[in-house]
């Protein structure tokens, strides 16, 4: 059972032979770490440069986000939570008014499977909701995404909130969604704008190096 065939299940979107796969290299003793690195993790990288590129559209990327989200779970409990891959906490919601969920979710996975720890906080979410879960995580990235042009003016308010906490130069900001644009991101003062979900993980790791 190789680590390509592994990541080739994960392309696919393929989640029963993926865990099936998984199963069996648990058994053979397999290192965990390498289980993800060289498999879920090299399959997922597959799949963001196929979105990026037109290859591959939303729906194939949901089947293989959750085909490694549940490979994953088999192999979290091997590993103590210090050694788990982590580039960093990332606080993730859609903005207060704003019901849209598919865009985030996908930012999401793709961050996940780009070694980094999410917590998905929802949809709707408060200037309130943003900042304490930024201190509860001690995050160091918060990613806002709203859909409409009614909503997305809620993001300085969270950059706002945020500056008044102190907790503005702790964290970088990152937004995204259909209206939202570099100039925006530059006037309301985020750090990153990103045109799609695959470049969103890639250039989140450059940021923070």
């Amino acid at each position: 059972m190789s680590f390509k065939e592994l990541a080739e299940c994960i392309i696919e979107g393929d989640e029963g032979q993926a865990v099936a796969h998984v199963k069996t290299m648990i058994d053979q003793g397999q290192n965990p770490l390498e289980i993800i690195s060289e498999g879920l993790m090299a399959g997922m990288n597959v799949v963001g440069e196929r979105f990026k590129e037109g290859d591959m559209f939303v729906p194939e990327v949901l089947m293989s986000a959750r085909a490694m989200n549940a490979s994953i779970e088999l192999v979290k409990p091997l590993i103590n939570d210090e050694d788990m891959p982590n580039a960093g906490t990332v606080v993730i919601g859609t903005v207060k008014g704003d019901l849209h969920d598919i865009g985030k979710n996908l930012v999401s996975m793709m961050m996940e499977s780009a070694g980094f720890k999410v917590i998905n906080i929802g949809i709707d979410v408060s200037t309130e909701k943003f900042v304490e879960a930024v201190k509860e995580n001690n995050a160091k990235v918060v990613a806002m995404s709203a859909m409409l042009t009614t909503t997305m003016i809620y993001m300085k308010k969270v950059i706002e909130a945020l500056d008044a906490e102190g907790l503005r130069d702790k964290v970088k900001v990152m937004i995204g969604g259909a209206p939202v644009t570099q100039k925006f991101a530059t006037d309301i003062g985020a750090d990153l704008y990103t045109v799609d979900a695959s470049s969103a993980a890639t250039k989140a790791k450059q940021m923070l190096a």
